[in-house]
């Protein structure tokens, strides 16, 4: 992953974007200057008045890229997953599109929808902090307009490094999901198909649903 003092070889704004993914000037704060922010301020943010969803990536404030249709699938998706997690036992918790989360030091991400098993929670309690340092089993990106395939591409890297044993990128244009796993690489699906999971053994979930 990188690290935030790499920022020292950046010499343009251009740069910094590259280093991001290429993602839209528009996405990146600059209070407090790039390079400089901490969780802390991701906190601020957070529990701020204008409640403004940002992910913390080397020393850098990016602002979440959201939208109407992503955030309704993946509402879809994170009822069609604790519906089952109830179903078969309560095994874990499944957080939404506000579920920041500190996956690495220094790194925070947050997922449309994730999934982590209470074996990684103790006494089955949720979180009391605000971005709490947590790994999820499983973490769900549903592709925005404001996203690139650079961005995308960063995140599902340090998603795979950090411990998550399973991801999945839901493409609305192309009415497609793509599933990646550390050990086994990666798999389209599209509409007719049925989605499995290998953390949620027994999860089924029909594209033409979505």
């Amino acid at each position: 992953m990188l690290r935030t003092n790499a920022l020292v070889e950046l010499h343009t704004a251009q740069d910094l974007l590259d280093r991001l993914g290429g993602i839209p000037a528009r996405r990146v704060l600059l209070d407090p200057r790039p390079g400089t922010a901490t969780i802390r301020d991701v906190i601020r943010y957070v529990d701020g008045d204008d409640k403004r969803l940002v992910e913390l990536v080397d020393g850098t404030l990016v602002e979440k890229a959201m939208g109407a249709r992503e955030a309704f699938l993946g509402t879809l998706i994170s009822r069609w997953m604790s519906n089952f997690v109830e179903e078969i036992g309560d095994t874990g918790m499944v957080l939404g599109a506000d579920g920041t989360l500190r996956i690495m030091p220094g790194l925070v991400r947050i997922p449309d929808v994730s999934y982590t098993s209470w074996e990684k929670l103790p006494k089955r309690q949720v979180p009391n902090e605000p971005v709490p340092h947590l790994v999820p089993d499983l973490a769900v990106e549903v592709i925005s307009k404001g996203n690139t395939a650079g961005e995308m591409k960063r995140k599902l890297g340090e998603y795979l490094a950090a411990g998550v044993a399973e991801v999945w990128m839901v493409f609305p244009k192309s009415r497609s999901i793509r599933v990646y796993h550390p050990a086994t690489g990666s798999m389209k699906l599209e509409i007719g198909d049925t989605l499995h999971s290998h953390v949620l053994s027994g999860f089924q979930m029909p594209l033409a649903k979505l």
